[in-house]
This record gives C-alpha cells, structure tokens and sequence, in this order.
C-alpha cells in the first residue's frame, strides 16, 4: 500500500522532478479576439454563397394587359447557393407564386430565376440559376449542434446585402406552425437577430457549416429567431429537385382539437384525453368513403394515438398514400374503427387532412 501511495503522490512529475506547466489563461481581449475571428471567419467562407432574391406576383387571374387591377408586387428576401450547378435553397414563402424570379450574388451578377419547387409545409423552396463559378455554401449537420452554440445568420435585411448577425442557439427541437398549418418539426431556435428580408438565408456554426435556413421570427419579442433545420431542409430540397413537390398524404376532413371526457377515455381504454373533432368532410375524399361522420371524434391512426390534429399531420406522410389503415374514432360513446386508404394531398391547406 505505501509503494501505491508513493507512486499516486509521484504521478504527474516528469522525470527530472519538474512539474507540468500550467496551462496559459486567455485574457478577455484576447478571448474577444478568437470569438471575433471565428465570426469572420464563417461570413467570408460562407458570404460569397449568399443571395438577394426579388421576386413579382401579380394578382390571382390577372392579365399582363389589364389595367384595371394594380401591377405585380414586389418582395425580397435571402438565400444561398447549394451545389456548384446553380441550385439555391430558400423560404417558400419567398418565391410562392412569384411569376417572376431575380438573383443577385454577393458578386453583383444577376440571374433570372427559375422555380424548381416549394413546399409550404416546410417553408423550403429550390430555385435554380445558370452561371458559372459559382460557390456552393458547405452544409453542416444539424444534429450534432448543441444548445449555447455561436451561430451567425447571414442574409439581406431590407435589401442591406450580406448582412452578419451573430448569436447562439437557444434551443432545439421547436415546432413552428407553417403558413400551411402543418407544424414544421425539429426547428432551431436562435437569438442572431433576423429581419424582414433574412428569411431563405442561412445559419451557420463558427466553422463555417449550414446547419438552418432562417425562415421566421416573432414579433414583437427580441431575440426569439427560427431557422428549419438543414437536415429537414436537405431532404426536402433532394424531393423537389427530383418531383418538383414532397408527396404527402390526406384524407379529406376539417376538424378541431376537443378534450374527451375523462370517464369515456378510461371506459375505452385509451392511452389519450383529447382527439379532433370532425367538422366538415370534403365530399369524394377517403374519410368520406370510409364512412367518417361530422361529429365523430378521431383519437387513433394506424394503431397509433391521436391527441390532436398535429399528430395526424405526422402520420399522414408520403409512405401511407394507397395504405390501408383503420382509423380509430369515437361516435357518441361508441369506439369504432374505419377502414381508410389515405391519397395523395393536392396541395390542401388547414383543413386538408
């Protein structure tokens, strides 16, 4: 035992008996210093990679020559070159219905834009320019970020080109309500300050990596910022490439989300206290043929428990288009299951389930 003592009290001695030096203490300027590289770093490899994006969209049945109605409307907003062929990923709600589509480098060159998709349920839109030397931003991993990490938004706020801001990630794993009324899962919530016009611009780690595309903010709160993450946006942007659209499936009703009564959930056993009412159902859909009521309360899909309209929209992805499923609802007091064999969505909105 005195030997194992001797050697515990020995260890961390070098040979000569001299001890290990301490290591170096960083001063604050100095500190400041690295942090400010870092920054700098990121926005001049990832800068050149940025985009102004101004689009047209002329009112709903308007004609080039009526002069009736006001001309074409004008927006802005940011995005970021992807692959060395001129693919650029941004907002959906950027480019939706825009007839007219112009990019501007971080170079000063200008393209004309064509659209290659957007889907709405996501915010992620895919529009393609020609050109040559053209730099692809490179593409981080979203899941290996952690919550306290420095990012930087890099955008064109009220068309001030490349503009950096820099913070941290505040959170993971949000959900932010899309324009379609899907949630979009797995956002990224940051303090980098974004405003009108970053939307479609990226968010990068201090080495320089896309890991989100800044897509929303809430106003008039501070510092509460959101960006889809990149492996979300990656995937849709691989389908929109290659379908122009992301499948997804639907089953034709319009509902609410209710509480059951606590006596009728432990009568039927069911491991949830709440379902979404049915409100109206689109005549020819599947819920319709299934034989789904108004009034019915749905609170189970594909054996899986259904506490509100949220988690069918999970459920309801491109993998159950022509499967057969059997739908769990409450009709009064009675539990049924209906057969149903989900379709393809068509583009519906709210109450497009």
């Amino acid at each position: 035992m005195a030997g194992v003592l001797r050697l515990l009290a020995n260890e961390g001695d070098n040979s000569t008996g001299a001890r290990a030096p301490a290591p170096s203490v960083l001063s604050d300027d100095e500190l400041l210093d690295a942090y400010s590289r870092a920054v700098i770093d990121a926005a001049e490899k990832v800068s050149p990679s940025v985009v102004n994006i101004d689009v047209g969209q002329r009112p709903r049945g308007q004609q080039a020559a009526d002069l009736r109605r006001p001309p074409e409307t004008h927006g802005s907003g940011s995005g970021f070159i992807f692959t060395p062929d001129g693919f650029i990923m941004t907002n959906s709600h950027v480019v939706h219905r825009a007839n007219r589509i112009e990019v501007t480098l971080s170079d000063g060159r200008r393209f004309q834009a064509d659209l290659v998709g957007d889907d709405p349920d996501t915010d992620i839109a895919v529009v393609r320019i020609h050109g040559s030397n053209l730099v692809p931003a490179p593409l981080g991993d979203s899941q290996s970020i952690r919550v306290g990490q420095v990012v930087i938004a890099i955008g064109n706020p009220y068309g001030f080109q490349c503009t950096v801001t820099a913070g941290v990630v505040s959170a993971l794993g949000r959900s932010l309500r899309s324009r379609s009324g899907r949630l979009i899962d797995n956002v990224i919530q940051t303090d980098a300050a974004l405003n009108p016009g970053n939307s479609g611009g990226p968010l990068v780690t201090s080495r320089g990596g896309v890991i989100g595309v800044n897509t929303a903010v809430i106003l008039p709160a501070q510092g509460l910022c959101f960006a889809v993450a990149i492996n979300t946006a990656t995937f849709v942007a691989g389908r929109l490439i290659k379908d122009g659209k992301v499948r997804r499936s639907y089953i034709g009703v319009a509902g609410q989300d209710v509480s059951l009564p606590r006596r009728l959930a432990r009568f039927h056993n069911l491991t949830v206290e709440s379902g979404i009412l049915v409100v109206s159902i689109e005549p020819g859909s599947p819920a319709q043929r299934a034989g789904l009521l108004e009034g019915d309360v749905i609170v189970g899909y594909s054996g899986h428990p259904i506490g509100g309209i949220d988690n069918l929209h999970r459920l309801l992805t491109e993998t159950q288009v022509g499967a057969r499923s059997l739908l769990t609802i409450i009709r009064r007091t009675e539990k049924l299951d209906l057969a149903i064999t989900p379709e393809e969505s068509r583009g519906h909105t709210g109450g497009g389930r």
